[in-house]
């Protein structure tokens, strides 16, 4: 089972997820898959296309975008949006999840309205420190 830590009610990141671990998180409700890792990163983990392919064939939605380093303004915005217009609940995932909660949350301010203290607060009580970032 992979290590899925909610953020939201409708969003949850997660370090690397395999097309193995698809089916259990749409079991857990989750609709929308979004994958912030860049293909080819580490040797033992899977394409984007194996990850597309794995999400279609359970009938989950799938949006690939690879975030190398910090997350741009647009990549953020991209990454809360897809979230907030998913018919359900969204996971992000990359390595360790912190880049998928660092776009969201960058998103959430930018374009959502989210405080910053609101956004620390969940980022901290999924277990990242997102204070270097948010200010």
């Amino acid at each position: 089972m992979p290590d899925i830590r909610r953020v939201t009610d409708t969003f949850a990141v997660a370090p690397q997820l395999h097309p193995q671990d698809l089916e259990a998180a749409l079991e857990r409700g989750y609709v929308l898959v979004i994958n912030n890792r860049p293909d080819g990163e580490a040797p033992d983990q899977p394409t984007s296309l194996d990850m597309a392919a794995e999400a279609k064939r359970l009938g989950m939605r799938y949006l690939y975008l690879p975030i190398r380093g910090g997350p741009s303004p647009e990549q953020a915005v991209a990454q809360y949006e897809a979230a907030q217009g998913a018919p359900g609940s969204a996971l992000a995932f990359c390595r360790s999840g912190t880049r998928s909660i660092t776009a969201w949350a960058l998103g959430a301010r930018q374009v959502g309205g989210v405080s910053t203290e609101q956004l620390r607060a969940a980022a901290e009580a999924a277990g990242y420190d997102l204070s270097a970032v948010l200010g």
